[in-house]
């Protein structure tokens, strides 16, 4: 991120008393049913971002003004920070109106704490608490690059300034539609005038407000009082609390960021695929100056709760979402899209599409490979190409090599699994369990039907449908045995294609026998260099003996008397 532009580092600013938070914008610019807030970029939705910075400051408390899909954007909110206050805007437009409503709401708070906490009304001549004590800060909720880092510098200026206010902001080449910042000839702020209300030579100034501040609690209250909708907007300008305050006799201060990006909005997607773009990058950068390899960062999509270890290889084409971590030596990619999966040390996925998956140490994956939800694989196994698993624990070493569906299927230790295998979990009902042991060898185009068991070590023959359970270290087989149907095409397939193909095979056998392979010469020349061997002499039956063809008699045993004829 952008460096803020100050004369000294001060010393660390004491905790907020709240962040606030503004959500309650329509974007209409944005042209889309989902609130402005909530487009996401880099796994998270803008007011994530804005969340998340909230949070990293530890203030005592956390605000978001809400509005327009109140609903959508207050859950948004809580589902980030629960703890957050959420607070409805009324039909008073503006930023100023926005925060008054949360101050008021945030002061009730604060007076049931004191009421609870703190020191009890006219104790030692104090009076009723009115509410927040200390510092306030104050963001917009589609500034999705601001930091919480960022924030506690601008904190810091204003604690070390003794400011009443301190606003964040930075200089643009194009200023138009941005609050100008007003200064005196000490280079103190004097005010903040909107665009559509600035004079000509206000609108010459590129130094802009970023709708970013630090203000002191009881100052802001006073203000806000005060603050009239006399604008052409006719809207509550939370920028003419500057003013007040100054007029009061308090100080205004300003941080200024030299990099514009760093507290760029977004009021429409083209600007929103900008700030995506760039987040991204420095998301890329960050990992580089890590020890992660990324052969093209241009092609390659990174969210910012991923975690990468040292010496992970991104092939472009990758795509890295939710809670994704991938340990280290690993190579993802090309064209692979991982989200919340867990991959170890050593493994490599290629081509593939996956979440919520477990990949373990030095296993591979793809490529063409489709991971559904609760797939785990174990150290050094493989999913291979054309392969779906869903909801299945795969062991140590096992292979799916190719072509196969497993689901809801557990496979042991060191299994093999045959191409085109199905373990066939659905009745039309509910879903059933396949168990494979270890060591085991399926055959090719088996379909396992479950609920079923094949044991440890146990084979499966090609093209079988196991019903049954197959105990360990047997070999299960089902399938009638193959019957051919001579002259079936010509008789029912007359005219086509395959019976002029057939028709043709038969004459050519009718003509001209095949020739003999190179093994089936040998043995024929071998037999025809051997005499006959000599045929033996009949011996004549004896009276009341049978014969059989070779002319020899069968006899009875007579030690084992009633067995069967030899």
């Amino acid at each position: 991120m952008g460096a803020p532009v100050t004369d000294a580092v001060p010393d660390a600013p004491p905790v907020p008393a709240a962040v606030i938070v503004l959500a309650a914008g329509a974007g209409t610019r944005m042209k889309s049913a989902t609130p402005k807030v909530l487009h996401p970029l880099a796994g998270r939705s803008m007011l994530g971002h804005a969340m998340v910075a909230a949070r990293d400051l530890s203030p005592q408390r956390i605000a978001v003004v809400v509005r327009h899909e109140r609903d959508l954007v207050a859950a948004a909110a809580l589902e980030v920070v629960p703890s957050a206050l959420v607070v409805d805007q009324d039909e008073v437009p503006g930023t100023g109106r926005a925060v008054q409503c949360a101050v008021e709401a945030l002061d009730v708070r604060a007076q049931a704490e004191a009421a609870v906490h703190g020191v009890p009304i006219g104790h030692e001549g104090r009076g009723p608490v009115e509410g927040l004590e200390g510092s306030v800060v104050v963001l917009a909720g589609d500034i999705p690059l601001l930091d919480a880092a960022t924030l506690s510098e601008l904190l810091a200026v204003h604690h070390s300034g003794g400011n009443a206010i301190t606003v964040l902001t930075t200089e643009v080449d194009d200023a138009t539609g941005y609050g100008r910042i007003v200064r005196d000839e000490q280079g103190g702020v004097l005010s903040i005038v909107e665009h559509k209300d600035a004079t000509p030579e206000q609108r010459a100034i590129r130094e802009i407000n970023s709708s970013v501040y630090v203000f002191d609690a009881g100052i802001l209250r006073g203000a806000l009082r005060q603050v009239t909708q006399d604008n052409s907007q006719g809207e509550v300008y939370l920028t003419d609390v500057l003013q007040i305050a100054r007029e009061g006799g308090g100080r205004v201060g300003a941080l200024r960021v030299a990099d514009p990006l760093l507290v760029e909005g977004a009021n429409d997607r083209a600007q929103l695929a900008t700030l995506r773009a760039e987040l991204n990058r420095r998301i890329l950068t960050r990992w580089m100056l890590e020890g992660v390899t990324v052969i093209d960062p241009a092609t390659t999509w990174v969210d910012v709760d991923v975690d990468l270890g040292h010496d992970v290889t991104l092939l472009p084409g990758t795509q890295l979402h939710g809670a994704t971590t991938v340990g280290a030596g690993s190579t993802i990619g090309p064209d692979t899209t991982l989200t919340d999966m867990e991959i170890g040390a050593g493994a490599t996925v290629v081509r593939t599409h996956g979440s919520l998956s477990v990949i373990g140490d030095g296993a591979s994956v793809g490529p063409f490979a489709y991971l559904r939800p609760g797939t785990v694989l174990g150290e050094k196994g493989k999913i291979g190409t054309f392969v779906e698993t869903k909801n299945s624990t795969i062991g140590t070493g096992s292979k799916v090599p190719h072509l196969s569906y497993v689901g809801d299927a557990t496979i042991g230790e060191h299994t093999n699994i045959g191409a085109a295998s199905i373990t066939v979990n659905y009745d039309g009902v509910s879903k059933h369990r396949t168990v494979i042991g270890s060591h085991a060898r399926t055959g090719a185009d088996n379909m396992f039907v479950a609920p079923v068991t094949v044991g440890d070590g146990a084979y499966t023959a090609a093209g079988s449908v196991i019903r049954r359970d197959v105990p360990a270290g047997a070999l299960g087989v089902s399938g009638a045995p193959q019957r051919n149907v001579d002259g079936w095409v010509a008789r029912r397939r007359p005219g086509t294609a395959a019976a002029e193909a057939a028709a043709r095979a038969h004459e050519t056998d009718d003509e001209t026998p095949p020739p003999l392979g190179a093994q089936a010469q040998a043995q024929l020349a071998e037999a025809s260099a051997t005499p006959p061997a000599p045929r033996p002499t009949p011996v004549p039956a004896s009276p009341g003996v049978p014969t059989v063809p070779d002319g020899s008699s069968t006899t009875t045993s007579s030690t084992n008397e009633g067995s069967s004829p030899r």
